[in-house]
């Protein structure tokens, strides 16, 4: 990423922090007690690549899901694989690195929507609010709101994205409160409201709470 392309949540780090303090004094709690490096946008060399691996680390832990990733990338030159070399690949290649029947079928139908210019660029992206890039994405069989929210967040640099149903948000949440029940979807929405424009970084500080 460029410096002109910059993420808008580098950008308002600094005004985001205030305001959550100032609104919400449990967050502010987290925030001030939390002596760690801000949020880093790390962009991956394109949104086919990071919906890709989405898919293979799905309901894996991170350390067997990066195994059969790196195995994944192995077979593609440059270990760049494109929509094109995706779908050339036989079953057996995918059994053979660790990719499942099911993430298969996902990954694929992820394949034919990128060469099929059904996932849109990084620049095409920046252009498209959030909402229309779920409606977009979530049309991928295996890609789901969640999934689409965190390239919003991390790779887009979205500052105002509540990802409701993230289990590390709704924990860090309930915790920073000192409550032993999850926030139902609802609840958090409703209570995050006071965080707008800047739930990115709020979600993300209930992430670290979860830490502390």
């Amino acid at each position: 990423m460029s410096a002109r392309e910059t993420n808008t949540i580098s950008r308002n780090w600094k005004a985001g922090i205030g305001h959550l303090c100032r609104v919400d004094p449990h967050l502010a709690r987290v925030i001030t007690g939390y002596s760690g490096p801000p949020l880093i946008i790390q962009r991956r060399r394109s949104p086919f690549e990071f919906l890709l691996r989405s898919i293979i680390f799905q309901q894996l832990s991170g350390q067997a899901a990066g195994t059969i990733h790196r195995r994944f990338l192995a077979l593609f030159a440059l270990k760049r694989p494109t929509p094109e070399s995706v779908l050339r690949l036989r079953p057996a290649k995918y059994r053979k690195v660790g990719v499942s029947g099911g993430k298969e079928r996902a990954i694929r139908d992820l394949a034919r929507h990128a060469r099929d210019g059904r996932v849109p660029g990084f620049a095409a992206l920046e252009k498209i609010d959030n909402e229309r890039i779920i409606e977009t994405l979530t049309a991928i069989h295996g890609i789901g709101r969640w999934t689409v929210e965190m390239l919003l967040i991390f790779q887009l640099g979205r500052p105002d994205v509540l990802p409701v149903d993230d289990l590390g948000v709704r924990k860090g949440f309930a915790r920073m409160r000192g409550k032993k029940q999850l926030p139902t979807p609802k609840q958090l929405t409703r209570a995050a409201k006071k965080w707008q424009p800047y739930r990115s970084i709020g979600s993300w500080f209930c992430w670290r709470a979860t830490e502390m």
